[in-house]
This record gives structure tokens, sequence and C-alpha cells, in this order.
């Protein structure tokens, strides 16, 4: 391992970051797409739009989710390539996003709620109250938990 500092370019306002098992993928929140970056050595493999000011970025096995803020949606992209494999529409201002093994748990800030999705074809299971602004998502083998920012909670799914 490497303990120096390395930086690699990404594109404007990179925010959070997945790991696919080979690649980094950052949702660039300034730029409105992701970046892909080869974790071994930092080479930029694209760049691939997203929906209005990316946030959240989560890997499902074989597909990146990406929380777009100011859409009320989740981009379902293709790790291999990039392609756009889907929109999905969640709550307003979806932050964190989790994969639980089966679906995808989106945080919907403005709407103090969480969206469930399955991960295979992006239909929405259903909306779930949280406390007041969640933000971060986790999946721990067994549950959902969920970081509500203004209520200084953390619920359990």
């Amino acid at each position: 391992m490497q303990w120096y500092r390395q930086d690699f370019p990404t594109a404007n306002g990179p925010y959070r970051v997945a790991f696919d098992g080979a690649n980094i993928w950052v949702a660039n929140n300034g730029s409105n797409n992701v970046t892909k970056l080869r974790a071994s050595d930092g080479v930029n493999l694209g760049t691939f739009p997203t929906g209005t000011y990316p946030i959240g970025v989560a890997f499902d096995g074989a597909n990146i989710w990406v929380a777009n803020v100011n859409s009320a949606t989740v981009t379902k992209l293709r790790a291999s390539d990039g392609a756009t494999l889907g929109t999905f529409p969640t709550g307003t201002h979806p932050h964190g996003v989790a994969f639980d093994g089966a679906n995808i748990w989106v945080a919907n800030s403005n709407s103090d709620n969480v969206t469930k999705l399955r991960a295979s074809d992006g239909l929405n299971l259903g909306t779930f109250p949280t406390g007041s602004d969640p933000f971060g998502v986790a999946f721990d083998g067994a549950s959902i938990w969920v970081t509500n920012i203004s209520s200084s909670t953390v619920s359990k799914f």
C-alpha cells in the first residue's frame, strides 16, 4: 500500500465516492456527471452523465447508482462501461445511497424519508419516514441505517 498522497483530476465539484472492486466512481456535483478512475493507478476511464447535482454514489455488484439532488432521481449506470440503464424518481433532494444485497435505499433529505428501489429494475418498493433531514445511508448486513441531521438521530430499518 502507498501511504503518500496522490491527486487525480475529476470534473468540477467531486463529492462522494464508491468502489466497484476495481475502480473508484466519483460523483461530480458541479458537473452533473461521474468520473470512473482505475483504483490501481488513478487513470481516468471515463466521465458519464447523470442527473442534476449528483451527490451520493453506491455500487450494487454490477451497477453504479447515483443520487441526483436537484433532479429528485437516481441514475443507474452499468459499471463495466458507464452506460445509463435508467433514471428513477425518489423523494426531494436525495443524498445518501446504499445497497442491501437486493435493493437500493435512498435518503431524501427534504422529504424526511427513504425510498427503497429494487436494484434489478428500479421499481419503487416503498417510501418510509425517517427523522428530520435524512442524509447518510448504510447497510450492516441485516438493517439499513439512516442519519437524520436536523433531528440528531439515526433511523434503523
